[in-house]
């Protein structure tokens, strides 16, 4: 009887070759189709979060139609408001740029001067400042709000899509619960992408109202011109990770430099700083706790990548278009399972790292005692 022929290798780096490859496809495809993907997938996540609202009108006995209207109503006042404070933002922007003309140009003259004086290409620096024209930005923002096509086509997309999700997820726990019996680490992985997403997305809007507000406040006091404009940047640059905090100080510190120089300068870099750091850094790891779990790296590598792939609007939803991929290749994947710790996934690594910490503090406490024994026993001798 002949032996069985040996089992033949498995080549793990042809199938990550060809898996970069399917991502690199994956990436080109959404970006070719941005413009009808980013609010699409807005109005999932925006669906998600009001999910719970429309379960607590059905359990007080609301009839299921008339509460998915009511949330369906809710959540398009919510973004009409913030469409007309976006609308009111830019018009106030239109009219307060010119009015700093001369002295956004003379502060641009003193920088190129500056670079200049420390060998940066001075004549190109320049020129730059010289060929600075402020109404070309105005342009810029009067198109923004002059392209109401576009504006009227991305929320007819986003409300069909809310109106469809909304009577959809009517079905969505049957169909779970009979999904479950087949495909379990399928729903429970869906489960808590929804749990951790809501999470997220509402915490991170209450927050960023709450970050808001105090830099709107505090540019008022100071005299800083467009505070709302500025307050607004820092509600929306609240959901951009990492790097969100320093897109919305440099508008505040420049025209709170021109109004007030150095010392608004400095009260704004303070006042952001002490803001910035105690609503994201302090209150909203506390609040979201393990929802995201995702490292640092990896965030700021998806706050760019996803802004790359489908536009500004990718940034903003980068941590919830993560968590899905996360959700498609590692979570409904038993054998992937190990990967999740790389990703940010920490807590039995911090558990391992602080029961080292603590047997070294131990170790470093009974040698401290051993010195003092031996110091003693020789001071007695």
């Amino acid at each position: 009887m002949t032996p069985p022929p040996p089992p033949v290798p498995v080549h793990r780096n042809a199938f990550i070759l060809m898996g970069i490859g399917g991502a690199v496809l994956g990436a080109f495809g959404l970006a070719a189709i941005a413009p009808i993907f980013a609010p699409v997938f807005f109005a999932l996540v925006l669906t998600i979060c009001v999910h719970p609202l429309r379960d607590a009108l059905e359990r007080r006995g609301v009839p299921r139609g008339l509460a998915t209207g009511s949330v369906i109503l809710a959540v398009l006042l919510l973004l009409l408001a913030f469409g007309y404070a976006v609308l009111v933002a830019f018009g106030q922007f239109a009219q307060l740029l010119p009015q700093f003309e001369p002295q956004i140009e003379d502060w641009l003259g003193d920088v190129a001067a500056w670079l200049g004086s420390i060998g940066i290409t001075a004549d190109q620096i320049a020129a730059i400042g010289s060929d600075f024209d402020p109404s070309v930005l105005v342009g810029f923002v009067g198109g923004l709000v002059g392209g109401l096509t576009g504006w009227v086509s991305l929320l007819v997309i986003i409300f069909t899509m809310l109106l469809l999700l909304a009577m959809d997820g009517a079905f969505l726990p049957t169909l779970l619960r009979q999904l479950r019996p087949h495909r379990p680490l399928l729903v429970t992985a869906l489960a808590g992408y929804a749990s951790g997403v809501r999470r997220y997305m509402v915490v991170t809007t209450l927050l960023g109202l709450a970050q808001g507000f105090l830099n709107w406040l505090a540019l008022v006091l100071l005299g800083v011109p467009g505070a709302f404009i500025w307050g607004l940047l820092s509600f929306l640059c609240s959901f951009i990770p990492n790097i969100g905090y320093f897109i919305a100080i440099i508008p505040p510190l420049i025209f709170g430099g021109l109004v007030g120089g150095w010392p608004t300068v400095i009260a704004v870099v303070v006042i952001y700083g002490i803001v910035n750091a105690g609503v994201q850094s302090v209150v909203q790891p506390r609040v979201v706790g393990n929802a995201v779990s995702l490292s640092q790296g990896i965030t700021f590598f998806s706050v760019l990548f996803w802004a790359l792939v489908i536009g500004p609007v990718g940034a903003i939803l980068a941590i919830p278009l993560t968590l899905l991929v996360r959700v498609l290749l590692v979570d409904t994947n038993p054998s992937m399972a190990w990967v999740r710790p790389l990703l940010g996934d920490l807590d039995e690594a911090k558990e391992s790292m602080a029961e080292t910490d603590a047997e070294l503090k131990a170790a470093r406490a009974a040698r401290r005692a051993e010195r003092r024994g031996t110091a003693g026993t020789g001071g007695t001798s």
